[in-house]
């Protein structure tokens, strides 16, 4: 569904230490270190929930979908670790989910192995397919991507499939597997049968890395890519798909079975640049506003044979973010997440872990970048402050996966320590918070909007609950609570 978000919409400082600036070179705010108490109105106060698992506004309800290893599904039960999602037009007006599984091996509940649908036996993870009607009941699941590990987020491409993406860069060999894996597989939405014998085909060209999420550039078919990964940390990349490419159903699959499919198009790696200088890591911009040139460098092996390819770049060659999260093509551009930059993740000689460079004077706990391809540049837009007090009551950090809101501003899933929120943020740059999980201390994950716009689905990964949100969605309020 088309969003109403404008990148030139995003004006003005948010709330709970989140700060907020347009896109399009406008003013920009300064970074809040000590939030206050004061939230956007959004769409009003939580209320807690009766059942003790999701808090929501006045006037909002939601279902459970499926719960892992209790809701029964054609193949077995629903797996584990419900994660990102795709959401696609159903029939009769209802909608279809392809929800991943990160999965490693350790989960209690697997992905059930499916001949025609199964990658790699020695693996746990996949995607299920949900059916839901257009009230927000599932109707029906079954398995449509297996065999393969943690599979994390993702992406939906303009021709209306899934790229499921795997965290990992496990080789054959490594518990209990069989097959390398590190990939991109692409899932259609359509039926069990569009998938057997296609779903289970590695996009190799796209590199073997801890894959995160993809956005796709409709105009172009570029294909972005985050790599959540540390000790260095990971990479933003871009692949370009070859001369004389057709995008569509199954064009990826029939690319990656082709004669040099593996290397097939240009895989390249984001260098940002402040006046030709390289910025080694995201982390080093400590105001939004802040916009970086980019370029693209070549990525040597990006299967990674003999090193992972974020070893390929020496650290002074490169631009480097710790945690780049979730992303969502939107306004002719790419709004993608690095979740978080800790001052001991900084560099081993300044006394941190390693992780990432950006040194203790650059520590946020969440930025939102936009990507302006035909500008060829990155501006900070989102800015999540330090926060000094764990246990202030609301405390926004981490954000993970992202979406588009089509009533207007990004919807942001934490991944923090204690309470986990589903964090709006409107387009003048109020934070509010859209929904609390009651149940536990568990990350949402994986939201996103039905195209009716009635229905916001999202995950919270333990103990595995798929949920279906409805209410009087409106834009909501940018007015300050109390």
């Amino acid at each position: 569904m088309p969003s109403r978000l404008s990148r030139r919409g995003f004006l003005g400082a948010g709330a709970l230490g989140l700060a907020v600036a347009g896109l399009g070179g406008l003013a920009s705010c300064g970074r809040i270190d000590h939030p206050t108490t004061r939230a956007a109105v959004g769409y009003g106060p939580l209320i807690a929930d009766p059942a003790g698992v999701l808090a929501l506004p006045s006037g909002f309800s939601y279902t459970v979908l499926a719960r892992s290893g209790e809701t029964a599904t054609s193949d077995g039960t629903h797996p584990s670790d419900p994660d990102g999602m795709g959401v696609f037009g159903g029939p009769e007006g209802g909608t279809v989910l392809v929800c991943n599984h990160e999965n490693n091996g350790s989960e209690p509940h697997a992905v059930p192995a499916v001949d025609g649908l199964t990658y790699d036996p020695g693996a746990s993870g996949g995607t299920s397919t949900l059916v839901v009607d257009t009230q927000g009941r599932r109707v029906s699941q079954y398995t449509s991507l297996a065999g393969t590990v943690n599979n994390c987020a993702g992406g939906v491409t303009p021709w209306g499939t899934w790229l499921s993406c795997e965290e990992t860069s496990a080789r054959a060999g490594e518990d209990g597997l069989t097959k390398d894996h590190g990939y991109v597989f692409e899932v259609d939405p359509e039926s069990r049968e569009a998938n057997l014998g296609r779903s289970p085909v590695p996009l190799k060209f796209l590199g073997r890395y801890s894959h995160e999420a993809v956005a796709v550039d409709p105009a172009t078919t570029r294909i972005y890519l985050t790599e959540d990964a540390g000790d260095p940390s990971g990479l933003y990349f871009r692949w370009t798909p070859p001369p004389g490419f057709v995008p569509g159903r199954n064009a990826l699959r029939e690319l990656a079975e082709s004669q040099d499919g593996d290397t097939a198009g240009r895989l390249q790696a984001m260098r940002c640049l402040v006046e030709g200088t390289v910025v080694q890591d995201l982390a080093e911009a400590t105001g939004v506003g802040t916009r970086y040139d980019v370029e693209w460098i070549d990525v040597p092996d990006r299967d990674g044979r003999d090193e992972s390819v974020r070893r390929q770049f020496s650290d002074d060659a490169i631009t480097r973010a710790h945690k780049l999260e979730g992303q969502w093509w939107n306004d002719d551009g790419v709004y993608f997440v690095s979740s978080y930059a800790d001052a001991q993740d900084g560099p081993e000689e300044d006394g941190g872990a390693g992780g990432t460079r950006g040194g203790a004077e650059h520590v946020h706990n969440g930025q939102v970048w936009f990507h302006d391809p035909a500008a060829g540049t990155v501006t900070l837009t989102v800015l999540f402050g330090v926060r000094e007090d764990p246990d202030l009551e609301m405390r926004f950090e981490r954000p993970d996966n992202i979406t588009i809101s089509p009533q207007g501003g990004l919807v942001l899933a934490e991944d923090g320590d204690g309470t986990s929120h589903l964090v709006g943020v409107t387009e003048r740059g109020r934070a509010y918070a859209l929904a609390r999980n009651d149940y536990n201390d568990s990350e949402f994950c994986g939201p996103a909007f039905s195209e009716d716009g009635n229905h916001l689905f999202v995950n919270i990964q333990q103990p595995g609950f798929t949920l279906a949100i409805t209410g009087p969605w409106a834009r909501p309020s940018n007015e300050l609570d109390g």
